[in-house]
């Protein structure tokens, strides 16, 4: 396939666009601004000819390509999010390329403290000769997600440019809110008119991630004694002190982020914020077994009784909330979802990688809701980071596989 890719010049540009999402806001979208680049997106459809495109009061775009087909082909949809992640700072994005990389170290003059090196970024050595896209040190590049953005804005304008590409309706979203977990909390399946789903949103060039978390969140809340310190002795007993021998009685060798890999489990404790009277920690559960969540909720309320009981007086409340669930359970049903994305990959050249997510996607919850949703690469390296990074060619395989991808759909249906 020999196509006049725009993928890199969309890119370039709406990385510029400030997008970042706020977790602790109560709004939806969480920030404003997240609809600037929707805007951007709506209005570059609708000038392309998706009569269709606009953006509802949630922060979602919905678009639709019409069937050029005459077989009746499922409606399938492609997937990305314009928020960036509140970890790092995605104002004032200055992209940068650096052309024809040859395997050296990547230093970024706007902070030279930052070095994209291959030793610590491996995948940087398959890139010999290829353009890397970089932010310029101070602030994370965007590539998480407007690289799945572009792509999927440039394979649409390929479509529409190729009409011998024969395809059925391609469904567009675009979402808020994912980097904070909430991207798909207001999405109207219904409307979105939708039999499947491609999240892109993916890491190595090649890869299809058809399995994810289970993930669960435990809010623990610690009611302690307070008294005034100058006459606590045998009285008070510290909220605080017990959180922190709570989360200090936790295994060390196993069940945590930083002792695991593959497909093993954890208890994370992500927030710890309190006083002396009351101190509320806050847990993320995974593991890919879903039936394991409940043992590791166990052992954990387990290790919370040991120490509490260490306090006299002082009480606990333990609540567990579903977050989401391994979308491998969904897609089990549907396999050719997942064999056509791996299709699609190897007719884009690339040689395809089936892989799991030590996280969750917006497709994981989509998945549940109706919509069975794989994740396909992207390219986005070292994200949430100053050292992100993407290359051209990469974003141009993904715009190749998405389109072949609707071309399949339509060949096999």
């Amino acid at each position: 396939m020999s196509l006049k890719y725009t993928v890199t010049e969309r890119f370039l540009r709406y990385v510029q666009i400030d997008t970042q999402s706020d977790p602790e806001s109560n709004t939806f979208p969480s920030t404003e601004k997240q609809k600037d680049l929707s805007r951007v997106l709506v209005k570059e459809l609708l000038e392309m000819g998706i009569k269709d495109a606009h953006l509802d009061e949630f922060g979602y775009v919905y678009a639709t390509l019409p069937s050029n087909s005459s077989k009746e082909v499922p409606a399938i949809c492609f997937c990305s999010h314009v928020d960036t992640s509140p970890d790092c700072s995605g104002k004032n994005v200055n992209p940068v390329v650096h052309y024809s990389y040859q395997g050296h170290d990547i230093v970024l003059l706007a902070d030279t403290s930052q070095v994209l090196s291959p030793k610590a970024h491996p995948e940087l050595l398959n890139q010999i000769g290829n353009d890397i896209i970089t932010a310029d040190g101070t602030t994370l590049l965007g590539a998480d997600n407007k690289a799945g953005v572009a792509e999927i804005m440039d394979a649409i304008h390929q479509l529409i440019n190729h009409p011998e590409i024969k395809h059925g309706a391609i469904k567009i979203l675009f979402t808020p809110d994912e980097e904070i977990g909430r991207g798909v909390n207001h999405v109207n399946i219904q409307k979105l008119g939708a039999k499947y789903a491609y999240t892109i949103d993916g890491e190595t060039s090649g890869h299809i991630e058809d399995e994810t978390f289970s993930a669960d969140g435990v809010s623990l809340t610690i009611h302690g004694i307070s008294t005034h310190p100058g006459f606590a002795k045998d009285k008070m007993q510290s909220a605080i002190k017990i959180a922190s021998a709570i989360i200090d009685a936790l295994p060390k060798d196993k069940l945590s982020p930083e002792s695991t890999e593959y497909k093993q489990g954890f208890i994370h404790p992500v927030s710890v914020n309190g006083l002396i009277e009351k101190t509320v920690v806050n847990f993320i559960i995974r593991d890919f077994d879903t039936a394991l969540l409940k043992r590791h909720e166990i052992l954990l309320e387990e290790i919370v009784k040991n120490e509490i009981a260490k306090f006299p007086g002082a009480t606990y409340e333990f609540v567990v909330n579903e977050q989401y669930r391994n979308m491998k359970e969904i897609l089990q049903h549907h396999p050719k979802v997942t064999e056509y994305a791996v299709e699609a990959i190897k007719r884009s050249g690339l040689s395809p990688v089936q892989s799991s997510i030590r996280g969750g996607t917006d497709g994981s919850r989509l998945s549940f809701m109706g919509l069975p949703c794989p994740n396909i690469f992207a390219g986005e390296h070292a994200f949430h980071s100053k050292l992100e990074w993407v290359s051209v060619q990469d974003m141009h395989r993904a715009v190749d596989t998405i389109v072949h991808l609707a071309s399949i759909w339509e060949e096999k249906s």
